[in-house]
């Protein structure tokens, strides 16, 4: 008996194809050899990713834990120097963030994502040298520069492989990278501090020199396994662990030209042109989407820097405070796919992404107005909710933002802009937990209370403002413009 053909996709956004693209029957493969085809990415391009993001955020934010092991007297400096050094980090990959996409457009995953990661290792390697405060912070500023682009350049990746309606998972997937490494990252400090003393290094140059040799570890494994894109899939050093046929090739290449509508190859030697990098830039639709992520990642930082001393000044030793942290950390992966699986199932991107924030700015609320009146555990549940709920909107944000846009450049640069917006965020985030305001830190969850408000107010004009035109559009009143491409249909 011959196998079911693909079912085409039902909920379709305004940037899907119209019923006169060709059938998956017409286009010669069926539902399994499908499924078979994205399998292989699910076990070869999505984990690697993963694995890449993971080694940069432990990379990035062991200086928690190194703060709890006397990492600042040793050196010598005050928190206002961390504050600056993670800022000057923060700047480093903002500056660089849309060539460095740009770059891995002409380069190619395989080779660019995979020297990042060995130039980042080997940067984070070295700072067992630092030894004041200019080392300091000329280390963080170089590692900025390392890192920059690979957040959007392995989410654009991901998008050269996927289909749009399989993307919000795999995104969530990609940060649980990133969240995952903020959970495990206290729990690694637990055990690496402990061998402060051994070899004349102090626990902290145990913990960059290992964990920065564990990235370097991680950038050879995507030299010889990570494949280039669907048109390209061999890996630069190696057929790779799992190999794609001609079949599969086939498969992966044609169904996203069927999801976009155009001929697509993928983010090997693709160029953008830099009139489309202005278009995309000063398509103002889509400037909510940055403000929001700005307002709401910002509150990020301060969390991720600080969470593990502020346990500690509750009264829990150096290994108790990092094994708490990893708590919150760890439950905010799980939060994480409940919205994207809310995201998926209702396809309400834009209303999934404000039930995220809401649920985060109450859990603030809560931590400002009870923290000063509970016993030490009470206060270190409530650190614990508001880590877990920091970031459970983020993933689905990325998704959301990518659903409206229409080629795969203009995805490409949108993505950069996105991520810009996230960490220009942290880079003034950094700021919102001072000394002077210990031990509740009342102040700066009065400005986190403040600035995911500010955030909600923008994702919520975001969807009246894709809605606003959608009517528009339907009632007649946007034409095609000037490249003959008919009005757009935004995903609210």
């Amino acid at each position: 008996m011959a196998q079911p053909s693909v079912e085409k996709d039902t909920k379709k956004s305004g940037n899907d194809v119209d019923s006169g693209t060709s059938s998956s029957v017409e286009e010669g493969w069926i539902e399994w050899d499908e499924s078979k085809a994205r399998r292989k990415v699910d076990f070869s391009v999505l984990p690697l990713l993963f694995l890449g993001l993971l080694v940069f955020q432990l990379d990035r934010m062991n200086i928690a834990s190194a703060l709890t092991g006397g990492f600042a007297e040793d050196i010598g400096v005050s928190l206002d120097t961390i504050n600056a050094g993670n800022q000057m980090m923060f700047a480093g990959i903002v500056l660089l963030e849309i060539p460095s996409n740009l770059a891995l457009q002409k380069l190619g995953p395989r080779k660019w994502i995979a020297g990042q990661v060995l130039a980042f290792g080997t940067v984070a390697s070295l700072q067992i040298f630092i030894h004041n405060k200019a080392g300091f912070l000329a280390s963080r500023l170089i590692l900025g520069f390392c890192e920059s682009g690979y957040i959007p350049g392995a989410i654009y990746t991901l998008s050269t492989w996927y289909a749009k309606r399989e993307l919000a998972k795999r995104v969530a997937i990609l940060f649980f990278g990133m969240f995952g490494a903020n959970a495990i990252s206290p729990l690694l400090a637990t055990g690496i501090l402990k061998l402060d003393g051994a070899g004349g290094l102090h626990g902290w140059q145990w913990l960059f020199l290992l964990e920065g040799l564990f990235t370097i570890v991680v950038s050879f494994i995507l030299i010889f396994f990570l494949p280039g894109s669907p048109d390209m899939p061999r890996p630069l050093l190696s057929p790779g662990l799992i190999r794609f046929d001609s079949n599969d090739r086939d498969i992966l290449q044609k169904r996203l030209e069927r999801d976009d509508n155009e001929k697509k190859g993928g983010a090997q030697g693709m160029e953008i042109p830099l009139q489309l990098v202005w278009k995309t830039v000063t398509h103002y639709r889509r400037w909510p989407h940055f403000i929001s992520t700005f307002c709401l990642f910002s509150t990020w930082s301060s969390l991720t820097t600080y969470t593990p001393s502020i346990l500690k000044a509750l009264g829990w030793d150096t290994i108790a405070a990092n094994a708490l942290a990893a708590v919150g950390a760890s439950l905010s992966l799980v939060f994480v796919f409940i919205f994207a699986y809310i995201s998926d199932k209702t396809n309400l991107r834009g209303g999934t992404v404000i039930l995220a924030q809401v649920c985060f700015l109450i859990t603030l609320i809560v931590a400002r107005e009870v923290h000063p009146h509970v016993g030490q555990w009470s206060r270190g549940a409530l650190w614990t909710a508001v880590n877990a709920l920091a970031v459970g909107y983020h993933p689905v944000h990325n998704t959301w933002l990518q659903l409206n846009c229409r080629s795969p450049g203009e995805r490409s640069i949108s993505i950069a802009m996105w991520v810009m917006s996230a960490i220009s965020g942290l880079m003034v985030g950094t700021q919102y937990y001072q000394a002077k305001d210990r031990p509740f830190y009342s102040n700066g969850l009065r400005i986190q209370i403040i600035m995911v408000s500010v955030g909600i107010v923008f994702a919520i004009l975001q969807v009246g403002i894709y809605k606003v035109h959608n009517k528009r559009v339907a009632e007649g009143k946007h034409e095609a413009d000037e490249d003959g491409q008919e009005p757009q249909i935004y995903v609210p």
